[in-house]
C-alpha cells in the first residue's frame, strides 16, 4: 500500500512537472507576439502549446482531487497533496493569464490583414525549438492554415472561458486554503536542482549556471588595491582645487 501511494506521490509530481514546463513555453511564446518574429508559425505553436497545457492541466485536476478526496491518506500525504495542489493552482493562474494575453495581442496584431507595424523587440530567429520543447517532438509539422490567426481567436476565447469555469470548479470540489500550506522548499530551488530530462514528458528547460566565484584571497587583494587607488585620486583632486583656488585670489 506505501508503496503504491509513493507511485502516486511521484505521478503528481511528474504531471505537474510536465504542466509547469509546456506553462513556462507557452509564456515564453506568448512574448514573441506582435514582434518581429511572429508569424504563422508562431500563432500555430501558441496554439498546439496552450492545447497541451489544457490536457496535462485536465489530468492534474482528476489526479490531485481524487487523491485529496482520499479519507484514508496520511496526514503527511495529505499535506503534501495539498501542496501540490497550490502549485497546481498557481500554474493554472499563469496559464489563464498568458492566455488572456495572447488573445489581446492577436486581436491587436492580425496577420492576414496587418493593421499596424509589427514592433521591433530586438527578439530574433525561430520559436520552434521552444515550442517543439513543449510539445515532446524533435520537429514542428506545420499545417497550411492561413487562416490561423483568425479563426483560432475564438477558439481561444472560448477555452479560456473552460479554464476560469474549471478553476472555479476546483476551488468548489477541493478546499484547500493556500496560505496554510507550507513550502518545503527555499524560493527558487527548483531552479538550482539538476532535474534529469527523464523526470517528465517534457525535455527540461536549459537554466545557465551561475559563474564560479572567485577564490577569497584574490578578491581581498583587488579590494585592497581599488580602495588605494581611491584614496590616492581623492588626493590628487584636493591638490588640483587648492592650487587653482590659490591661483584665482592671486589673479584678482
Amino acid at each position: 500500500s506505501s508503496h503504491v501511494k509513493a507511485m502516486g506521490k511521484d505521478e503528481c509530481k511528474t504531471m505537474l512537472d510536465a504542466l509547469n514546463k509546456v506553462t513556462a513555453c507557452y509564456r515564453h511564446l506568448v512574448i514573441a507576439l506582435g514582434s518581429t518574429s511572429d508569424s504563422q508559425n508562431l500563432r500555430e505553436e501558441l496554439k498546439r502549446t496552450r492545447k497541451k497545457a489544457q490536457e496535462l492541466a485536465v489530468a492534474n485536476r482528476t489526479k490531485l482531487t481524487s487523491l485529496l478526496k482520499d479519507k484514508s491518506i496520511s496526514k503527511d500525504d495529505r499535506a503534501e497533496y495539498e501542496r501540490l495542489w497550490v502549485l497546481f493552482s498557481s500554474s493554472m493562474e499563469l496559464l489563464e493569464v498568458d492566455m488572456k494575453r495572447s488573445l489581446e495581442i492577436g486581436q491587436d496584431f492580425p496577420l492576414k490583414v496587418p493593421t499596424r507595424h509589427l514592433i521591433q523587440t530586438g527578439m530574433t530567429g525561430s520559436t520552434t525549438t521552444v515550442a517543439a520543447r513543449a510539445m515532446s517532438v524533435q520537429n514542428m509539422k506545420y499545417e497550411a492554415d492561413s487562416n490561423i490567426d483568425t479563426a483560432d481567436l475564438r477558439d481561444l476565447q472560448c477555452e479560456i472561458s473552460q479554464v476560469s469555469q474549471m478553476m472555479e470548479e476546483m476551488e468548489m470540489k477541493v478546499q484547500v486554503a493556500p496560505w496554510a500550506v507550507e513550502a518545503k522548499q527555499e524560493a527558487g530551488a527548483e531552479l538550482k536542482s539538476n532535474m534529469s530530462v527523464g523526470n517528465s514528458s517534457v525535455g527540461v528547460i536549459s537554466i545557465c549556471e551561475e559563474e564560479p566565484k572567485e577564490e577569497d584571497g584574490g578578491g581581498n587583494r583587488d579590494a585592497g588595491f581599488a580602495s588605494i587607488c581611491a584614496v590616492l585620486v581623492f588626493f590628487v583632486i584636493v591638490t588640483v582645487a587648492v592650487v587653482l583656488g590659490y591661483l584665482v585670489i592671486n589673479m584678482s
